[in-house]
């Protein structure tokens, strides 16, 4: 436990002994956790999957490479950002109370020694098991005369000539690199051909180079033998500079800011500004320097200097700087070492993928993805596209990727004459450059696109066909928790509803009609919707109502699962339920800022997170309402940006055999779940269950896989 972690668990005790005071102060700092330590606690959750030896030994790389593309978007988001903030002075304490550099100084102190555990784990566990599986990464020192000959004609062939050494002099000032990068400074000794002393070079490593290289079956002794690109460049730094002599290469590796900065308000075509900010994310402000642990202390002070950076932002590392490129691996060596394939479901009656309008009218349909086929939502759009009597499409896009039959698909459908509409969110992060290819695609065929609301990000999933039906237009509709994107939707835990609801439809449609015109907010029968009506109309109010049930002696029950839970109204209502004695379960795969069992404020509550094979995604919202339960899905966490600065939606669960079943395989069994979920304590760390002597081991989303696929 962190020393500020601690100071916050006596802040909290000591609240409890003023339990009898009349009023307790829900505003209180003692009752919230840092939002930056909450996700940095669900990296380490990652990283503890990776040091699970029950899980295959695949797997167990796949999760430690996970959570090291996780610490690199940590560090260009997150910490970017309360970097900037304390730079420019503009950053406050949030709820929790925690002055922004105390908050800079516990992240810094968690993620160096995580960081030590992680390539601890790599060198000394997981490598060893691998080469005892004949996956083999081959160090310099232990390469064979063969071997030696091969990576040589591979140097020529395929390294050297994408490589440009730069020598550090006045004509040839430090380059400047490409976030996340990999790059080698070169100590040099003598003069080149143009008699310099230039005494240190940079070797940028182009990122069109593969970072793992497999070396062919007859150099090798059997089994998948690998080597690193950065072990080639190192053996080779001598033939970078003809005539000089190599005295040292190490490896190093800049983090920078990748957030953009746009003042939507200030721009006149918003694909154009994006377009231009998306080059500067790769050279943004600098937040981490990367070494490799041989690196001498007067070289590291050079780059610590050149980079504006504290010692507190450098990381030593014992192995490559970018574990994630190890990823590739994965796709080669395949093993039994790795989690059973399956099948994912497709129901009996979404099996004729050109009779999706007949089985929508037979009643509504609910996906649970990965364990249940995406593919009818495909089909739905295909036959859509190509159906004569289908009018019009209205889709929103947030993340759906280029090559996506989605796409192909709504293009498909403009160029069959279709009236096809897409709302394409630009600002997705990390996407943008995807969404702006995508926005182009669909427009030349005739598309009509949008961009959604200035300053409100459209997160909402939503799918409207308007079919003609003898003399009547029918509306058929997807809503889903996730995205647009076949291959997420095999790795993402996720719901899709398929149905032709008309009160539901006309709810789609009036969104619609928001998002690509003007006028009031929409008055919705069904859905809620931000960043109108889901935070106080869906969640307070239904929290309210439990509460009152509840002062009324009557059973009250909430149960939610989402990925993060930050909103402090939404908190302090929750708060206030605990209080009034309502039994409340939260299953929070990230960031979770409340703090659950502490006495006279939230006792009541349990918080738990799930981290397994597949990333929880689903946002399930439910209300016990005195035996008449609610159950609603949605595109939304319960975090400000999503409540109030983006456009999401909350949909209802109506049929009661649906919901019955999103209650049973989306709520209940997570909260049986003994072997991959972990309970929240009121300091903020958390403890990972296990069952208990004689208990049998119960994980939800092995039941599902087993129950679904």
């Amino acid at each position: 436990m962190t020393t500020n972690q601690i100071a916050a668990t006596d802040a909290a005790s000591q609240k409890i002994s003023e339990t009898t005071e009349p009023e307790i102060d829900l505003n209180d700092s003692a009752y919230y956790v840092n939002r930056h330590i909450g996700l940095l606690e669900f990296n380490l959750r990652v990283l503890a999957q990776a040091e699970d030896d029950t899980l295959p030994l695949l797997e167990r790389l796949k999760f430690l490479l996970i959570f090291s593309s996780n610490m690199d978007e940590f560090f260009e988001v997150r910490l970017a950002g309360l970097q900037r903030d304390i730079a420019y002075n503009q950053a406050r304490p949030e709820a929790d109370g925690m002055h922004p550099k105390d908050v800079m100084r516990t992240i810094s102190d968690s993620c160096h020694r995580a960081i030590e555990r992680q390539y601890n784990l790599l060198n000394d566990e997981l490598l060893p098991l691998m080469a005892q599986e004949n996956i083999r990464f081959i160090a310099r020192d232990s390469w064979t005369a063969p071997q030696v000959q091969w990576i040589k004609h591979y140097f020529r062939q395929q390294v050297a000539p994408v490589l440009t050494p730069i020598g550090l002099d006045l004509a040839h000032p430090f380059p400047r690199l490409v976030n996340k990068s990999l790059n080698f400074l070169v100590t040099l000794e003598g003069n080149d051909a143009f008699g310099r002393k230039l005494g240190m070079a940079v070797v940028p490593a182009p990122k069109s180079l593969p970072r793992i290289i497999r070396m062919p079956d007859e150099v090798c002794e059997g089994g998948d033998n690998f080597i690193f690109l950065s072990s080639i460049i190192h053996y080779h730094a001598g033939y970078l500079f003809p005539g000089m002599k190599s005295t040292g290469c190490y490896q190093f590796r800049l983090t920078r800011n990748s957030d953009l900065f746009l003042d939507e308000e200030k721009v006149d075509d918003l694909s154009a500004a994006l377009k231009g900010e998306l080059y500067s994310r790769r050279y943004g402000e600098e937040v981490r320097l990367e070494v490799a642990d041989n690196m001498p202390d007067e070289l590291i002070s050079f780059l610590l200097n050149k980079f504006g950076l504290e010692e507190s932002q450098l990381y030593k590392v014992t192995g490559p700087v970018n574990l994630t490129r190890m990823m590739s691996v994965l796709d080669v060596a395949k093993t039994h070492q790795e989690f059973p394939s399956f099948k994912p479901k497709l129901p009996n009656d979404l099996k004729r993928s050109d009779r999706m309008f007949e089985a929508m009218n037979s009643g509504d349909i609910l996906l649970n993805h990965p364990y249940e086929s995406f593919h009818p939502v495909i089909s739905f759009l295909r036959q859509a596209a190509r159906d004569k009597d289908v009018v019009a499409i209205k889709q929103t896009l947030y993340r759906t990727g280029t090559n996506s039959e989605i796409l192909d698909l709504l293009v498909e459908a403009a160029r069959n004459g279709k009236e096809v509409t897409a709302v394409v969110e630009l600002r997705a992060r990390f996407d943008e450059e995807s969404n702006i290819e995508i926005a182009s695609r669909l427009q030349e065929a005739g598309a009509v696109v949008v961009y959604g609301i200035v300053g409100h990000k459209t997160h909402a999933k939503m799918m409207l066909v308007v079919r003609r039906e003898g003399a009547k237009l029918r509306r058929y509709v997807h809503l889903g928790t996730g995205n647009y994107h076949a291959g997420n939707a095999r790795l993402y835990s996720d719901y899709s509803l398929l149905t032709c609801n008309e009160e539901l439809a006309e709810d789609v449609h009036k969104i619609f009609q928001e998002l690509t015109g003007m006028g009031r907010p929409a008055t919705l029968k069904h859905l809620y919707h931000s960043p109108f009506t889901l935070q106080q109309e869906l969640l307070v109010q239904n929290i309210q109502q439990e509460c009152n049930n509840a002062q009324n002696g009557l059973p009250a029950k909430i149960i939610f699962k989402c990925n993060s839970l930050t909103d402090q109204k939404t908190i302090q209502e929750l708060y206030k339920a605990s209080q009034a004695g309502v039994e409340i379960k939260l299953i929070v795969r990230g960031m979770c800022c409340l703090r659950p069992g502490i006495p006279g404020v939230s006792e009541n509550i349990e918080v738990r997170s799930v981290v397994g094979r597949f990333l929880e995604h689903t946002r399930v919202y439910y209300f016990h309402n005195n035996g008449d339960y609610s159950i609603y899905c949605a595109s939304a966490d319960l975090m400000e940006r999503n409540l109030y600065r983006r456009v999401e939606i909350a949909f209802p669960i109506i049929d009661p055999k649906l919901r019955k079943r999103a209650y049973r395989q989306g709520l209940e069994i997570y909260l049986q779940d003994n072997y991959q979920a972990w309970i929240m304590n009121s300091d903020g760390s958390y403890t990972r269950l296990s069952p208990g002597e004689g208990e049998e081991r119960r994980s939800a989303q092995a039941y599902l896989v087993e129950k679904l696929s």
